[in-house]
């Protein structure tokens, strides 16, 4: 598995634990998965961060939508990097846009210069630019670590071709991820066609809740399709079989 670095999206730290048991190496922490992942609590983080052996990045996001940011939220962006960095997280995950579509330097530079020296990967925010590699050439000048990416396409297998031709213009610059729909299914296919060695996912299984009563006249929420009863939690049994898909030898 060395040439190999497998990163598992964490809604939880149940789900680190997963992440870790499985074999994973790195997790992105995050909370508000519905939403695409927002910045996690104090509490989560800092219960993460006592996970030994476990590389732990948290996502800086304050919200769900779009990637545009007031003054305002940057400057909550910036409190919650100084909070994570002071908690010793390995890595940070964030990425700003402008209304056109573009990345939107000032707002990223300002956000760089808070996290220092802490490794930074600019997150899916990147799917949504207008151009991939002029956004790819603006990232690799900003000095992030890595991108994640699923190749501007609702998945990462959908989205290869780009995700092959990024990882080429990348050259050693710059890593590129694949993330989003990767499983143990479709990993070692991903992974030989686009020449990425980093991959994101999640590996999660449903988990049902313990209570014996249920009042089914009160939703927590307004969306009724949600099951409010169960949660989607990584387990070590997906995240093994989703390496293992790719590091062992099935000839």
């Amino acid at each position: 598995m060395g040439k190999y670095t497998f990163e598992i999206c964490a809604n939880s730290v149940e789900s680190c634990i997963g992440a870790l048991r499985g074999g994973a190496q790195r997790v992105e922490l995050c909370a508000g998965i519905p939403e695409g992942g927002t910045t996690p609590s104090f509490g989560e983080i800092k219960t993460a961060r006592t996970l030994s052996g476990l590389k732990l990045n948290v996502i800086i996001r304050p919200r769900g939508g779009d990637f545009i940011y007031s003054v305002q939220e940057l400057k909550a962006m910036a409190y919650d990097i100084e909070a994570a960095k002071d908690l010793g997280v390995d890595g940070l995950v964030f990425g700003c846009l402008d209304e056109d579509g573009y990345i939107d330097i000032q707002a990223n530079e300002r956000l760089m210069k808070v996290a220092g020296d802490c490794p930074v990967t600019f997150h899916r925010a990147f799917d949504r630019c207008r151009n991939p590699f002029r956004a790819l050439e603006e990232i690799k000048q900003m000095a992030f670590a890595r991108i994640l990416t699923s190749g501007q396409q609702p998945t990462a297998p959908q989205g290869a071709e780009l995700i092959r031709q990024l990882v080429e213009k990348a050259d050693d610059d710059i890593i590129i991820m694949p993330g989003c729909g990767v499983n143990e299914n479709n990993i070692r296919e991903l992974a030989h066609y686009t020449g990425a060695h980093e991959f994101h996912f999640s590996a999660r299984e449903k988990v049902k809740s313990r209570t014996a009563f249920r009042n089914p006249a009160v939703m927590m929420g307004n969306d009724a399709s949600i099951d409010e009863f169960s949660r989607d939690v990584t387990t070590s049994k997906r995240v093994r079989a989703t390496i293992e898909a790719l590091t062992i030898d099935h000839q």
